[in-house]
């Protein structure tokens, strides 16, 4: 057995190397094609969208912005594992791990938590991995339409706790309506 017959992937083909015909060095034929590809998109109806007055409808998987969740008690899930920041292709957040200190037990579920917690936006893809790898489920992509802000200056892309921490006022919320559950 030599190295040009294995195959890892079982998908490896054999390369032909046939004599083009006249007509396939003329390129004649794909010519044609391209433009018969090209006049059928001329008078197809055009997709744009008046963005102000009309606004796309998103897909069913659309993953928003990013949000750290609370637990019912308003005490912050992150436990600062780093996990998500591990399995981020984008390698798009940071975070520094603190020691609790014994006066803020209620802001913090562990005895580890999150000092800094930063997401760069412009680095982002979206992919959902962050959200799946965390065991405590601190990190959700929400569904709202919430879109990232423009700006001029790659600071303000850089989301901080301020910005990504669930406000004390939607997680007692949502107690209430697993507690009515």
């Amino acid at each position: 057995m030599n190295i040009e017959t294995i195959s890892l992937s079982g998908r490896k083909k054999q390369v032909s190397h046939k004599e083009m015909t006249f007509w396939e060095r003329l390129y004649l034929v794909a010519i044609v094609k391209g433009l018969i590809i090209t006049i059928k998109h001329l008078f197809t109806r055009k997709v744009t969208i008046q963005y102000p007055e009309q606004v796309r409808e998103f897909s069913p998987v659309y993953r928003g912005q990013h949000m750290l969740m609370r637990d019912d008690q308003g005490r912050e899930n992150c436990t600062a594992c780093g996990l998500c920041a591990l399995s981020c292709p984008a390698e798009a957040i940071t975070m520094k791990a603190a020691e609790r200190k014994p006066n803020e037990m209620h802001l913090y579920r562990e005895e580890k938590y999150a000092e800094i917690y930063e997401i760069n936006m412009l680095r982002c893809i979206f992919c959902g991995l962050c959200e799946e790898a965390c065991p405590k489920d601190a990190i959700y992509l929400t569904t709202s339409k919430k879109l990232v802000p423009s700006s001029y200056e790659r600071e303000d892309f850089i989301f901080g706790k301020d910005k990504l921490v669930m406000p004390l006022d939607v997680a007692m919320k949502n107690a209430q309506i697993k507690n009515a559950n």
